[in-house]
């Protein structure tokens, strides 16, 4: 899910999304009724293909650039320069 999560183009919906996946399991972290457990993974899996589609569709239809992702983009450019 973090893997599908990672690739929103959007940054808002990026980082909500992570942000709630790594809640979701550090909430179920210590769960060991083994229905629960399969209902969540149930849950994931229905949640990981709406998270494809989304990130589809976001990919189709892709919002100007936020001021945070111009300059998280400026700071990586700058960082790959002055690394080497």
């Amino acid at each position: 899910m973090l893997r599908e999560a990672e690739k929103f183009p959007s940054y808002m919906y990026r980082t909500y999304s992570l942000r709630r996946i790594k809640d979701a399991f550090r909430e179920h972290k210590e769960e060991s009724d083994f229905e629960k457990v399969d209902d969540l993974l149930t849950y994931a899996k229905a949640n990981i293909e709406i998270i494809k589609r989304q990130v589809l569709i976001g990919s189709l239809y892709r919002e100007p650039e936020t001021v945070i992702e111009h300059h998280l983009k400026a700071n990586k450019k700058n960082e790959a320069v002055s690394c080497c």
